[in-house]
């Protein structure tokens, strides 16, 4: 019998953890993507995108798909999502896993201003004009407007539709993973003196936390949102352990 798994996705570690159990037979995997990327990239499972309506919706899914094991793999900052995902669960009496990366910590050398959310961020920047790389989702940028006497290098996945009111804006198309030398060189060739970023973790787009380092350039990073508490793993192969013990125990449960 093969166990039904729902991973909640949209990262890197959702991806790779679909992989790892693509090719057991003993799971039966369903990817979940929320639908923001355009373009998103090509997964190696069964993929279902969009939201379920809520956490009610969720747990309405999962009792009517009979899941055997959510794993919620969403960005650190889907706060929203993973909360729906632990009411889902306990509503629907599944069990939860959550897959979350570590964060950034800082090192010797790094300037950091740390705040908690994004209009504080690009309050921060303060009142003197800035050449700023912008590294935030496409739907957190309504607060640059407020600030419209810094230059922005506007860095996303997907274009940014319609621009920005802002007279000094400049828009970069681009899909990680970014190494420290590219990101040196895109901060000398812009001249960039500040970066507003996430606090997301993760070796993909660490090139800019290194490459700040190196540069002496300030970090304006937004703090993580709490997450719910879950049965949680912070890397890859002690999700996969962790599942694999689930399917074991479920097994000797004669689930």
């Amino acid at each position: 019998m093969a166990y039904k798994i729902l991973i909640l996705g949209g990262t890197t570690e959702a991806r790779e953890l679909a992989a790892r159990l693509a090719g057991a037979p003993v799971y039966e995997i369903t990817l979940s993507l929320a639908g923001r990327t355009v373009n998103p990239a090509e997964q190696p499972v069964p993929v279902r995108v969009g939201g379920f309506g809520g956490a009610e919706g969720l747990a309405a899914h999962l009792g009517a798909e009979g899941i055997d094991l959510l794993v919620d793999a969403t960005h650190p900052f889907a706060a929203r999502i993973s909360a729906n995902a632990a009411e889902a669960a306990r509503t629907a009496n599944v069990p939860l896993l959550a897959l979350r990366r570590p964060g950034w910590t800082r090192r010797k050398g790094d300037r950091w201003t740390e705040v908690a959310s994004v209009p504080e961020a690009v309050a921060a920047l303060g009142p003197e004009p800035r050449r700023v790389l912008v590294t935030l989702g496409r739907q957190e940028l309504g607060p640059l407007e407020a600030h419209p006497h810094h230059f922005y290098l506007i860095r996303s996945v997907d274009p940014v539709d319609p621009p920005l009111d802002l007279p000094d804006a400049d828009y970069l198309l681009a899909r990680g993973p970014f190494g420290e030398d590219e990101e040196r060189r895109l901060l000398l060739d812009h001249r960039i003196d500040a970066i507003l970023s996430k606090n997301s973790g993760g070796a993909a787009t660490y090139g800019k936390i290194a490459a700040a380092r190196d540069l002496g350039i300030e970090i304006v990073m937004v703090r993580r949102p709490a997450k719910p508490e879950a049965a949680a793993v912070a890397t890859l192969e002690d999700a996969v352990s962790e599942i694999a013990h689930f399917t074991a125990s479920a097994e000797k449960r004669g689930v």
